[in-house]
C-alpha cells in the first residue's frame, strides 16, 4: 500500500467520524481503513469533544484497539441498538452494494451493520468497481465440519474456491472459529441472487456480500472527499 493511498483512507475514515456525536453507540469496524476511524474517535474522546460514546466492535483486533484507545464497549451480546457504524470495504458497485471480508471479520462486520441505523462505508477510490468481484474475491464463512462440500458447492455456482491459508500455511480461522472459503466469481452479474443462493446452503455461516445495507459512502480520491448517499 502506497503513502498516498494510506493517506487517503485516512481522509475518508476521519471525514465519517463526522457523522459520531456525544452519546452514541458506535460500531468500529475491522480493517486498514476503519482503524483511522477508531483512532479519531479515541482522540476525540481524550481531547473531550466527544462524550458517552459506547462502541461495539466488529473484531478481537478493533476490540484490542478500542481497549488502548480508552474507548468504553458494549458486552458482546449487543444488548442496545447502534447509532452508526463505520466500515471500509473491498468493493463498492454503483448500487453502492459492497464485498466485505477481507480481513476475516466478516459475520460480526455484517452483525453490526443490520444492527446500525446509520451505516457509513469508507474507502479510496480504488474500491469502487462496475460489478462487484472484478477486483476482488468474495470471501464466505463456512464451518469447518464438511467444508470441502461447500468448496464443491461453490464450484458448482461457478467460483474457483480456495481456502484462506495464514502466512505460515496454516488454515486462517476467523474469532467464531470458522474457515474462509475466498472465491473468485469473476464480475457477479445478479449479486442478489448469488447472495440467496449462498443464504440457503446449510454449512455456510455467512457471505462478503453486503446488499442494500450501506446508507452513506465516503471515497477519498485525487479530487478530495466525496459524500455519496445511498438507499
Amino acid at each position: 500500500m502506497s503513502d498516498q493511498q494510506t493517506q487517503l483512507k485516512q481522509q475518508a475514515a476521519e471525514r465519517a467520524v463526522e457523522f459520531v456525536q456525544s452519546g452514541m453507540v458506535v460500531g468500529l469496524g475491522t480493517g486498514s481503513t476503519a482503524i483511522f476511524a477508531t483512532r479519531r474517535i479515541g482522540q476525540l474522546l481524550a481531547d473531550g469533544q466527544l462524550k458517552d460514546i459506547i462502541g461495539i466492535a466488529t473484531s478481537r483486533r478493533t476490540d484490542e484497539e478500542a481497549r488502548k484507545l480508552g474507548i468504553p464497549l458494549l458486552p458482546d451480546d449487543l444488548p442496545q441498538p447502534v447509532d452508526v457504524t463505520i466500515d471500509g470495504a473491498d468493493e463498492i458497485d454503483p448500487d453502492f452494494h459492497l464485498i466485505k471480508g477481507g480481513g476475516g471479520a466478516l459475520l460480526r462486520e455484517k452483525i453490526v451493520a443490520q444492527a446500525s441505523s446509520r451505516f457509513v462505508v469508507v474507502a479510496d477510490e480504488s474500491k469502487l468497481s462496475d460489478k462487484l468481484g472484478t477486483n476482488f474475491r468474495l470471501p464466505v464463512e463456512v464451518l469447518e465440519f464438511a467444508w470441502r462440500s461447500q468448496l464443491q458447492f461453490l464450484e458448482s455456482l461457478g467460483a474457483k474456491a480456495e481456502v484462506r491459508q495464514n502466512a505460515d500455511g496454516s488454515r486462517f480461522l476467523t474469532d467464531s472459529g470458522n474457515l474462509i472459503l475466498d472465491c473468485d466469481f469473476g464480475p457477479i452479474a445478479d449479486p442478489l441472487e448469488l447472495a440467496a443462493s449462498l443464504g440457503s446452503r446449510a454449512g455456510i455461516v455467512e457471505h462478503g456480500l453486503f446488499l442494500y445495507m450501506a446508507t452513506d459512502v465516503i471515497i477519498a480520491g485525487q479530487d478530495g472527499i466525496r459524500h455519496l448517499t445511498g438507499k
